[in-house]
């Protein structure tokens, strides 16, 4: 029996991002009994999942996320039969690089796109102006093109998950940060917040930079690295060449780094961002400040390659990214440390594609004890998780140290 003196739930959601709207979404769907605890107010800019659009593709450079590709897109066409809303736009999928220094990286791409019989396409830099006018590239810019790659919309999928979990019955509090975790006499977990204690049979951890504020209390630490992030639009003049409709998602392979873009979608201009290149900030002491050195970065690539994309800058946005040290998502219990109860995911700054199947793993293995999907790679046991001496490497698909 729970306590009278603490309200219960099945299930509690600690963290209300993208991974922990979906969970509750999810989650939902089994049971009504469910509690979302957001310590900031929904949709707030202090995380790593907010901003209009988000990259999706099913282009990867290992096979533990490729073969998950085709049940994210699954799962988001569910949320969009649901909701009536439109969260997902295909637009296409552009890889860049130069011959001799990224593409090398475009290569392992593309092997892993062999490996999944997964058709694309070579471009010389001819063949890519001809289906692209936009760029203008010289032959030493070699492109991989596939189709199935566009842009999910986060703002939207967040709300579209917190609002359909909620006609499911379930709870949301915000501006209730949760404290620390608890056993109870019965063995149920109490949850400490600044609200009031709750007690639940499950946890789910989302809590993205602040993970380990959470995980601590339970003598759980994954050793994540929290930077600030930034992406850039710009208010080109030439905004109808640059609709989803008219332009590609676009990532552009560099030595020691990945430039990414989008089309114009939620504002005026077309966007462009550094993938893991910011500084190391604490969830509660970055800055929001701009870096001037990344902005400069995109515009002298974009200079060079897509002239047209360029106009005044209409906002520089920072977000966060929470990495573990091989980049890899962290899905998994804390049952290590005799807490099975205690479901954690971390979406190593690479995850908002996969977020609603993500939140449905984590609601199969919050009901059922298990999950249908392959998450052995994504253990919390793992060496990167426990040897202190693991040197993290941020470079997606890489095992070179990031670096500007």
């Amino acid at each position: 029996m729970a306590d009278s003196k603490r309200q219960y739930f099945e299930y509690i959601v600690i963290g209300c991002g993208g991974i922990g709207s979906a969970a509750l979404y999810w989650l939902s769907k089994r049971c009504s009994s469910v509690l979302g605890l957001e310590q900031f107010s929904l949709g707030h800019e202090r995380g790593g999942s907010q901003d209009v659009s988000r990259i999706i593709r099913l282009t990867y450079h290992e096979e533990r996320y490729t073969k998950l590709i085709p049940d994210t897109f699954k799962a988001w066409e569910q949320i969009e039969r649901e909701s009536g809303l439109q969260v997902v736009w295909m637009t296409g999928g552009l890889r860049l690089a130069r011959k001799g220094q990224g593409d090398a990286m475009m290569e392992k791409y593309a092997l892993e796109l062999d490996r999944n019989n997964i058709k694309y396409d070579r471009l010389s830099n001819q063949q890519l102006m001809a289906r692209y006018p936009q760029f203008t590239v010289g032959p030493d810019i070699v492109a991989l093109y596939q189709k199935q790659s566009g842009l999910v919309d986060a703002a939207m999928g967040n709300a579209v998950h917190i609002q359909l979990a909620r006609g499911n019955g379930a709870t949301i509090l915000e501006n209730c940060p949760a404290t620390r975790l608890t056993r109870a006499n019965n063995g149920n977990v109490i949850v400490h917040t600044t609200k009031g204690v709750f007690e639940c049979r499950k946890v789910v951890v989302t809590a993205g930079g602040w993970l380990n504020s959470v995980l601590g209390t339970i003598g759980v630490h994954v050793p994540v690295t929290v930077t600030q992030e930034q992406v850039t639009y710009y208010a080109t003049p030439h905004m109808k060449e640059f609709t989803k409709e008219k332009f590609p998602i676009w990532i552009f392979h560099c030595p020691r780094y990945n430039i990414y873009a989008l089309p114009i979608h939620g504002n005026t201009g077309s966007k462009i961002g550094v993938d893991a290149q910011g500084n190391v900030v604490t969830a509660d002491t970055r800055t929001f400040e701009p870096d001037p050195v990344r902005e400069r970065i995109c515009a002298e690539l974009l200079q060079e390659i897509c002239p047209k994309f360029l106009g005044p800058i209409l906002q520089t946005k920072t977000c966060l990214y929470t990495m573990p040290p091989d980049r890899d998502f962290v899905v998994d219990t804390c049952a290590y440390k005799g807490w099975s109860d205690v479901i954690v995911c971390c979406g190593a700054g690479h995850a908002y594609k996969f977020a609603s199947l993500l939140g449905k793993i984590l609601s199969e293995l919050a009901v059922d004890g298990r999950t249908q999907y392959d998450i052995s790679q994504f253990n919390i046991t793992r060496d990167a998780i426990q040897d202190p001496t693991f040197k993290p490497t941020f470079f997606l698909g890489s095992d070179v140290p990031a670096k500007l």
